[in-house]
């Protein structure tokens, strides 16, 4: 009994201790996701975050999260994804090519009935005070797609 719980106790320090050394790298500012019409998400359609101000300035990282269920039709998805940083009105255009399913018909991403994604998009240098909207629509031939359930963006600041 007493050596069942002192490797207990040694697990949890060494999982506390891990936890730690991975927090203290990334810190994230902001993580949000909407969430799409099992329907369809149709072309004309564009998923909007706004991130406030920053608190600092320094480099952050961006990625993109989306779920998706078994009814979405396609082993890919292209992503058309604009950032306008404010106050500079800076903008930024990027295309997004999403891996979804592999050659063999199985998933990449994480789940059962739902699957998720993480995609990463780019390393920004932002200043204090600056702030982001990003607005992301599909580039599919397709006008509607469905099983799209939701899509996120994550921005973490970078050590």
């Amino acid at each position: 009994m007493q050596k069942n719980r002192g490797t207990l106790l040694i697990t949890g320090f060494l999982l506390l201790g891990f936890t730690l050394l991975t927090a203290c790298n990334k810190q994230t500012v902001y993580n949000h996701y909407e969430h799409m019409l099992l329907s369809g998400w149709e072309k004309n359609d564009t998923v909007n975050f706004c991130i406030p101000d920053l608190s600092e300035g320094g480099n952050y990282t961006e990625e993109l999260g989306l779920r998706i269920n078994s009814e979405y039709p396609f082993m890919g998805l292209q992503l058309l994804i604009e950032q306008e940083i404010l106050p500079s009105h800076a903008i930024r255009l990027d295309t997004l090519s999403c891996s979804l399913i592999d050659n063999q018909g199985n998933s990449k991403g994480q789940g059962l009935n739902y699957y998720q994604y993480v995609f990463p998009l780019t390393t920004i240098n932002l200043n204090k005070g600056d702030r982001l909207r990003i607005s992301v629509r599909h580039d599919m031939k397709r006008e509607i797609l469905p099983g799209i359930s939701d899509i996120g963006f994550r921005l973490t600041k970078s050590n």
